[in-house]
């Protein structure tokens, strides 16, 4: 629990009576009110009611994965009926409301002309109840900014009340409709609406929502128009090369300055690599990218790195788990690890790198010029012969402070020499991962001994 006098902020826990009359008091005076995981009932969201119908401070109530229901939903929402009440952001992820209660939800969107946040996913509204929402979002007293809404069970059905709030809102900034079966026709009609709209769009995601490659001319066509857009989020959707193609001229518009594109599981080759790697060298703004889950292979991994190598790209994270990595490519990553000033987190966890690639990555980070902050080598097949290596990387190297070496194959004996480094004051490393490795009840002891003596440090496993 965290608590002080303007938030009160508390995660799964059983709150006894007791407990709970407790809080009450708090709940009438806090401006951030978070109770996540909680056991709420309707009982206690009728006191939660009452006490917000008296809290003029409230600016964020979050109440994520209760199980309150529609009725519950219905008596909370009543407590933000009060002329005082100024609340700017609301977060009813997962509690149970139907498509049947959004209607309660429209009417108070129509009185709350602070709010500018709603998070509604892991709820089943349907169709139905999205309707129902958008009527209330279209009032003109709602100037709601970001609305939320994945895994809703939503259907194309849906874009087009949703397209309507779109070009009426001029001040709507972030939309998230991820996990939703949505489609093709439905992204086009996502895509008509924004390209209508006014609004200064921040924050597109659509993972996993059906999105193909020809939706990536819709697509173009608003990262080129939305110089306001800074993230794109098409995780989990079958874009293919093709798609790729389709979206980099978008990227490419000198209007554009995406800040993050998270395009993993997309079914991307060494091809569609190649045109990302345009982007990257021409645009300076981008600064993350996931392209994890692609079968880039080792010469898209190439790609990417030549790409990292030229002054135009200053990306500052890259995901590339499970992309059919090989050892082969750890020339490349090593020489960019050496010489590149902007990466500071590399996600390269799940590719078959094993102990000649991971020695290859050790010795571009223990070059002077090396500025990663953060490593995943989880599940690469690396053993204890490379921890020699990684100790004495530990040691040459004064940037990286996060090590991920989870899922490998290492003992005592390598775990040891890892400890060993560590342990120095010269190792400014602050965290280091080893979930699902197996070691000794005499290593265990070491490595707790280890936390204890050097606090700045945590050993998660």
């Amino acid at each position: 629990m965290s608590l002080d006098i303007q938030s009160l902020d508390i995660q799964c826990e059983e709150l006894s009576d007791a407990r709970w009359a407790e809080l009450l008091l708090l709940l009438q005076q806090c401006q951030v009110v978070r109770l996540d995981d909680c056991g709420l009932t309707e009982a206690r969201c009728k006191d939660i009611s009452s006490a917000l119908r008296v809290n003029p401070a409230l600016a964020e109530l979050n109440l994520r994965s209760n199980e309150l229901g529609d009725v519950g939903v219905h008596c909370v929402l009543q407590g933000l009926q009060s002329p005082s009440c100024k609340i700017q952001k609301l977060s009813l992820q997962n509690c149970c409301l139907t498509g049947a209660g959004c209607g309660v939800l429209s009417s108070t969107l129509r009185t709350l002309p602070t709010l500018q946040e709603l998070h509604l996913s892991d709820n089943l509204l349907g169709d139905a109840g999205l309707q129902l929402l958008c009527e209330g979002l279209l009032d003109p007293q709602c100037r709601l900014e970001k609305l939320q809404l994945e895994y809703c069970n939503l259907s194309a059905a849906s874009c087009k009340p949703l397209a309507s709030v779109l070009r009426a809102k001029p001040d709507f900034k972030e939309l998230t409709v991820s996990n939703n079966d949505i489609n093709e026709a439905g992204v086009r009609v996502l895509c008509q609406g924004l390209k209508d709209s006014p609004c200064q769009l921040e924050a597109l995601k659509l993972e996993s929502c059906g999105v193909t490659s020809d939706n990536c001319r819709d697509l173009c066509g608003i990262v080129a128009s939305k110089a306001s857009l800074r993230e794109l989020a098409l995780g989990s959707n079958k874009l293919g090369d093709v798609g790729m193609a389709e979206l980099c001229p978008g990227l490419l518009h000198p209007s554009s300055r995406l800040r993050t594109l998270w395009i993993w599981e997309c079914g991307i080759t060494a091809k569609g690599c190649g045109d990302l790697c345009r982007v990257l060298r021409a645009k300076e703004s981008l600064k993350e990218l996931s392209l994890a889950g692609n079968e880039l292979g080792d010469e898209g991994a190439r790609l990417l790195c030549e790409t990292l190598l030229e002054p135009g790209c200053q990306l500052e994270s890259l995901w590339v788990k499970s992309c059919s990595f090989t050892a082969a490519c750890c020339s490349h990553f090593s020489s960019v690890l050496a010489q590149n000033k902007f990466l500071l987190e590399l996600q390269i966890s799940n590719n078959r790198l094993e102990d000649a690639g991971v020695q290859e990555l050790c010795q571009g980070l223990g070059q002077p010029g090396s500025v990663l902050r953060v490593l995943w080598l989880a599940d690469c097949d690396v053993s204890d012969s490379s921890c020699s290596s990684l100790a004495a990387t530990l040691l040459a190297n004064h940037s990286l402070r996060e090590l991920d070496l989870s899922n490998n194959c290492l003992g005592d004996a390598g775990i040891l020499q890892l400890v060993e480094s560590v342990r120095q004051p010269g190792c400014l490393l602050e965290q280091l991962v080893l979930y699902d490795i197996y070691w000794s009840e005499e290593m265990e002891d070491r490595l707790q001994a280890l936390e204890k003596d050097k606090p700045s440090l945590r050993v998660i496993s």
